[in-house]
């Protein structure tokens, strides 16, 4: 961040180990949250009467609403100071989370989940700011070490804890553990760092791109969200909020390529490598969070998983990701980032294709080893995407862009997280239609297996709603397995893009910390 002044000296002792390790929960509650629900969601959806599609509302609700209030970080932080905004921020996300936890229905669930969305975007940008400020210069990458690995950390555990509460508590407790956490991590930091305030200015805020911001990112939400069950533009309500997302969006734009202080820089897309960056960035992400989330959902849905067991087959990714983080840390300031992020790709690729051979039969093994693969794509994919869309920016500039990366990034998981169901229960239709038209008692396949369940005494309707299970499973194996497909082949395809951009290294990874 720009602090604008000489910052304190470092910390040491005691008070470094405390305060970073408060830092660092700080980061690790934020992102736990992002993937905390994804295993309890049958849970959920279950204990508040709402079908499952309804229930990602609780996943995308936070998404898009921490991707709004990341570009108002910046601004914050300037007019109020990094350590006010960072332990104000907490305070709030962890008031919401109580909320959260005590929900009554699904409506207020979302609305506190947008709640605890739009005042955490401070959150990981703050303690980054922060652990780099209280470390010696010659420990800065141990700082970024600590942050790297609590952010790669927290999207694995989140599924674990998540499921394990879900199974064993009321599911409001996946929620109500941040609260004890959120006001340990908020008294330890402002007691600590209140002397290191950074200056404030009176800064401008740009209200209108603001505005524009929240209705074309909201209504467009909403329009993913609700277009599955209303029929998409079958639905004169999709065709409108479908109407108002274009007409806001492209206000927005011409807004904030003519707004002296825009509240996000669209100035920064007329440099080759931040462009194209960004598209890669944000489809990769996009594609990554599409399957955390499809994943566990088909393993509970539909093949008996209990949440425990569905947020343990991710448990390797973390595992992977965490030894291979600070290798990987190391070659950024020797090899070309472009090749670390191809290496990335090819890794998602290759996890994904693995997924897309899946059978009913699949084993726990089976399902952990694409995983595996994945934790290479984790240890490679933000770093050397990060070194590659900022290179060549004026050090002015990285925060602003770090900033739109994030937004654009995070904003990409909410509406890939609301169209990867609409898409999985679409082809379910469509392979349970093909099925459907060959199961007939004129198939030989068909009437021996209705002899085989006559045989063990079953009587012809409960052999039939048997067959009927058996295809439905079937159905949404096979939906699942081609979005694995195409993930995989979208993945590679991204490598096309990483080498249009010029070539970039880093300093050890330190991009990263622009946040």
């Amino acid at each position: 961040m720009s602090h604008g002044g000489a910052m304190p000296r470092p910390l040491s002792g005691a008070p470094l180990a405390i305060t970073a390790f408060a830092l660092a929960m700080g980061t690790f509650m934020q992102v736990l949250d992002t993937t905390i629900a994804n295993v309890s969601l049958p849970t959920i959806a279950g204990n508040l009467g709402v079908s499952t599609n309804q229930g990602t509302w609780v996943i995308t609700s936070f998404a898009v609403a921490n991707g709004i209030g990341v570009p108002l970080t910046g601004w914050l932080m300037g007019r109020y100071g990094v350590v006010r905004t960072f332990v104000f921020s907490v305070l709030c996300f962890t008031a919401a989370s109580f909320l959260c936890g005590i929900a009554w229905s699904l409506p207020s669930l979302i609305f506190f989940r947008v709640l605890q969305g739009a005042t955490s975007g401070p959150m990981i940008p703050g303690s980054q700011a922060l652990l780099i400020s209280i470390f010696p210069p010659d420990k800065r990458p141990t700082a970024l070490g600590i942050w790297s690995i609590t952010t790669l950390v927290a999207p694995i555990f989140g599924p674990i804890l998540g499921g394990y509460i879900s199974d064993n508590f009321h599911w409001g407790w996946i929620f109500l553990i941040n609260v004890p956490v959120g006001l340990s991590v908020a008294f330890v930091c402002w007691n600590n760092l209140k002397s290191r305030e950074t200056p404030t200015f009176k800064l401008p805020i740009d209200t209108v791109g603001l505005g524009l911001l929240i209705v074309w990112v909201g209504t467009l939400q909403i329009m993913l969200d609700t277009g599955k069950d209303a029929d998409w533009f079958q639905s004169s309500t999709i065709v409108i909020e479908a109407i108002i997302t274009a007409v806001f969006f492209v206000s927005f734009v011409i807004w904030e390529l003519t707004e002296k202080h825009p509240i996000v820089d669209l100035s920064l897309f007329k440099r080759r490598n931040f462009t194209l960056g960004v598209i890669a960035f944000c489809m990769g992400y996009a594609v990554f969070f599409a399957n955390t989330l499809l994943m566990p959902l088909w393993l509970q849905t539909q093949l008996g998983y209990t949440a425990t067991w569905a947020g343990l087959v991710a448990a390797p990714t973390g595992a992977i990701a965490v030894m291979l983080t600070p290798l990987t840390a190391r070659m950024m300031s020797r090899v070309d980032a472009r090749i670390i992020a191809t290496v990335a790709f090819v890794a998602f690729g290759i996890s994904y294709l693995m997924r897309a051979n899946f059978t009913t039969q699949v084993t726990f093994f089976d399902l952990t080893l694409p995983l595996l693969v994945q934790g290479i794509a984790m240890a490679t994919f933000f770093l050397a995407m990060f070194t590659l869309l900022l290179d060549g920016l004026p050090p002015q500039k990285i925060p602003a862009a770090s900033g739109v990366s994030n937004f654009v990034r995070i904003t990409a998981g909410g509406f890939a997280a609301s169209m990867v169901t609409t898409l999985w229960d679409r082809r379910e239709a469509m392979h349970q239609s093909h099925m459907a038209d060959i199961t007939t008692v004129f198939n030989p396949a068909m009437t021996k297996a209705l002899a085989g369940l006559h045989a063990l005494g079953m009587p012809d309707l409960a052999a039939k709603a048997v067959i009927v299970r058996n295809m439905t499973v079937q159905a949404y194996l096979l939906a699942a397995d081609d979005i694995f497909w195409v993930s995989g082949w979208a993945c590679f395809a991204m490598i096309g893009l990483v080498w249009l951009c010029h070539g970039a290294k880093s300093g050890g990874g330190a991009p990263v910390a622009a946040d």
